[in-house]
């Protein structure tokens, strides 16, 4: 319930932003005098932002697993004593933070490990073989607690509010500018020109990248605020200092776009204010100066 009620009030605080800039710049009664319904275009836009990353949110854990081909593990009879630690540790970290068990999979590929799932109590956390391969158990449980500090933050759900705002205002704006351009630089009276659907197209990909920007700096708190949810589940910050060592020196394992910020580490893009996650001495710098109670 906390969840739905989030998401409405998102939506809610949306129109309301929109309306109220809109009303205090004047835009709003241009543009109705100029034939453009501003009430419609603002539930226009809500709908098309959101649908996309509520979608993507709902079928994350189907997606994870067909486009990594990772393996569910039984919990009632994991297949020999690797397996049988992945089960045991998820489970008593999922218990100290709170939420139900996520399913555990394994998949393979280079180092990394994900989180994913529309909700805390149905999530699933996946670890790839050469993370498996490349860790001691003690830093692969420092990568769980990572992993399940994802979820009990909400981070899934949040981030998929996030991504709904900004493309509401991706979608909302090119179709303002593109309207803009259309009906008073080219003066076109008539019906919706050629001109209105170049700016759209042009402006949805250039608020887009900016808006790219928005999403990337919230990823990158998140990490650090998950590595710190590893240290208060594990009573302990050298295992994730340990982990992140070990990860900076492993060529981190590729996840697929859709779900890349979920990965214990991720690339950095074309520049670091694109980057999903933050450097690793960035993130072992900031967990040698946590305070751990």
């Amino acid at each position: 319930m906390k969840r739905i009620f989030l998401f409405l009030l998102t939506n809610l605080a949306v129109v309301l932003v929109l309306t109220a800039t809109l009303s205090i710049l004047g835009v709003n009664r241009f543009l109705t005098q100029q034939g453009l319904n501003i009430q419609m275009l603002i539930v226009f836009s809500v709908i098309v932002g959101f649908t996309g990353s509520i979608v993507s949110l709902l079928l994350s854990k189907k997606m994870a697993l067909w486009s990594t081909g990772a393996v569910i593990i039984n919990p009632q009879a994991p297949n020999g004593p690797q397996e049988f630690f992945l089960i045991d540790t998820v489970h008593q970290l999922a218990d100290r933070a709170g939420i139900g068990h996520p399913q555990v999979a394994i998949y393979a590929g280079e180092p990394n490990a994900f989180a994913t799932g529309a909700f805390r109590n149905e999530s699933l956390v996946a670890v790839s073989t050469g993370l498996l391969e490349g860790m001691t158990e003690e830093e692969i449980s420092a990568v769980l607690a990572h992993e399940i500090a994802h979820i009990a933050n909400g981070d899934m759900i949040t981030l998929t509010l996030i991504q709904g705002v900004v493309n509401t205002f991706v979608v909302f704006l090119a179709r303002v500018v593109g309207y803009f351009v259309d009906r008073v630089l080219l003066r076109n009276d008539k019906a919706t020109g050629i001109g209105y659907y170049v700016t759209v197209i042009v402006c949805e990909i250039a608020f887009g990248i900016a808006a790219s920007l928005i999403v990337a700096w919230f990823s990158r708190r998140r990490e650090f605020r998950a590595d710190a949810g590893s240290v208060s589940l594990l009573y302990s910050r050298e295992p994730m200092i340990r982990a992140l060592a070990r990860l900076g020196g492993l060529t981190p394992g590729v996840l697929p776009k859709s779900f890349e910020a979920s990965g214990i580490s991720g690339g950095a893009g074309l520049s670091a204010m694109f980057a999903t996650h933050p450097p690793i001495a960035a993130r072992i710098a900031a967990l040698q100066n946590m305070r751990v109670v």
